[in-house]
């Protein structure tokens, strides 16, 4: 694989567990509250993880693959009991996060956001004040096919009018750089050495320090 620089990047695509927020915590208390509501015993660490980077209904369908008799109630008692409020308060939002958004909103780089969560979404951007540095939000409700599918970075191409060509896809799970790479876009890293490909960073301010120094995009 060989690198060449590229011009000015037009388009950052965020990821949001574990990019925008640190939710782990938030997370591992919803699904253990799903599980728990049916009867079933917590969330082991692997279903933890497969939850942090998956939509609710393949969560839930992971989650009961072994008993499927009570996937209906989990899947009702998320639908009409859970209330996302009581989790988002456990988000944390990852330091600079805003501060970077708002340096690329006054350089004119466009920011969306491609996400597998659902309708907790905006509520989290309500409750952290985030709408204003964004210009797109696609959840897994706004497409057919939630990530790793490219629909989402299709979806958001195509409604700002970017090229991918100059688009950069900022995540931090295997799902994440599986939807960039097959959406033909730049994936840099964050916080996860072992999924880098064209970078990785540690702190969102890194990200301008990576975009001033020429991004790179495979060939």
């Amino acid at each position: 694989m060989t690198s060449t620089k590229t011009g000015q990047i037009e388009c950052v695509i965020y990821d949001c567990d574990g990019v925008m927020f640190d939710s782990l915590n938030a997370n591992e208390r919803l699904y253990n509250k799903i599980a728990t509501s049916t009867g079933r015993h917590p969330l082991t660490p692997e279903e933890l993880q497969y939850c942090h980077t998956h939509t609710v209904n393949e969560s839930i369908s992971h989650l009961f693959r072994f008993h499927k008799d009570l996937e209906i109630k989990a899947i009702d008692y998320w639908k009409n009991s859970i209330n996302f409020q009581e989790f988002i308060v456990y988000l944390i939002m990852e330091p600079h996060l805003v501060e970077t958004l708002a340096i690329l909103k006054e350089r004119g780089i466009k920011r969306a956001v491609s996400t597998n969560r659902t309708s907790s979404m905006p509520h989290i951007m309500e409750k952290f004040g985030l709408w204003p540095y964004f210009d797109m939000v696609v959840t897994a409700l706004d497409v057919k096919n939630p990530k790793p599918h490219p629909e989402s970075v299709e979806k958001i191409l195509d409604a700002l009018k970017v090229d991918r060509e100059k688009t950069l896809f900022l995540g931090d799970s295997a799902i994440d750089r599986e939807t960039a790479l097959a959406g033909g876009v730049q994936f840099i890293s964050y916080k996860n050495d072992s999924i880098a490909v064209d970078g990785l960073i540690h702190d969102h301010l890194d990200l301008l320090n990576f975009l001033s120094n020429g991004p790179y995009l495979r060939s």
